[in-house]
C-alpha cells in the first residue's frame, strides 16, 4: 500500500531517483490515488511529465501531458518503449534537477506500450515533444537523469547547482 500523503516532489540526489523502478503487479485504488497525486505534483511544478521516482515512489509509472494540464494528463504503467527516427538534440530540464538545463540527444520518434489505470494495454506512436517526454520519463524509471546524458562541458557547467542540490538534500533528508 502506498501512502500517497507522503508523496512529494523528489529532488536529486535522492536514492529513489538513482535506482531502477519496480514493475507494478496490481493496479488498485492505491495506484489510482498515486496517479492522481502525480498529476497534481506535475501541474504544481509546471511540468509536462512526472515519473514514479520523482514522487518518491520506485514504481514503473509515469504521467504525461504535453500542455502541462491535469485534464490532458495520461497515465502509463509498466511502459515499454521502442525508439525510432533520427537523433535530435534539444534543451531539456527536469523537475528533480531544478534550474539545470542541457542539450540532450533523443530519438525523434518512439512507440510505447503500457497499461492504463484499468489494466488495459495501450500503445501509442509519438514524435516531437511527446516522444521526448516518453523517453525522459522512461529514463527516470531506469534511474537515469538528464545530467547523466550531459556532455562533459554541460556537466562542468552544472557542477555548482548540483553541489547546492546535494547540500540541500543532506540538510533536509531526515525531515
Amino acid at each position: 500500500m502506498i501512502d500517497v500523503e507522503k508523496c512529494k516532489m523528489t529532488r536529486w540526489p535522492s536514492p529513489v531517483l538513482l535506482e531502477k523502478s519496480k514493475p507494478i503487479d496490481k493496479i488498485d485504488d492505491s495506484i489510482r490515488a498515486l496517479a492522481e497525486k502525480m498529476k497534481d505534483i506535475m501541474v504544481e511544478f509546471k511540468g509536462v511529465g512526472l515519473a514514479g521516482p520523482q514522487a518518491g515512489v520506485g514504481l514503473r509509472i509515469f504521467v504525461a501531458s504535453e500542455d502541462g494540464t491535469k485534464e490532458n494528463a495520461k497515465v502509463y504503467i509498466n511502459p515499454e518503449i521502442v525508439l525510432s527516427g533520427s537523433i535530435v538534440t534539444n534543451e531539456e530540464g527536469c523537475l528533480s534537477l531544478p534550474n539545470i538545463y542541457g542539450n540532450i540527444h533523443r530519438s525523434s520518434k518512439c512507440s510505447i506500450k503500457a497499461l492504463d489505470l484499468e489494466g488495459k494495454e495501450i500503445s501509442e506512436n509519438a514524435e516531437g515533444l511527446r516522444a521526448r517526454i516518453f523517453q525522459h520519463e522512461c529514463d527516470h524509471l531506469d534511474g537515469t537523469l538528464i545530467a547523466d546524458k550531459f556532455s562533459t562541458v554541460a556537466k562542468i557547467g552544472a557542477r555548482r547547482k548540483l553541489k547546492q542540490l546535494r547540500e540541500n538534500y543532506e540538510q533536509h533528508k531526515d525531515a
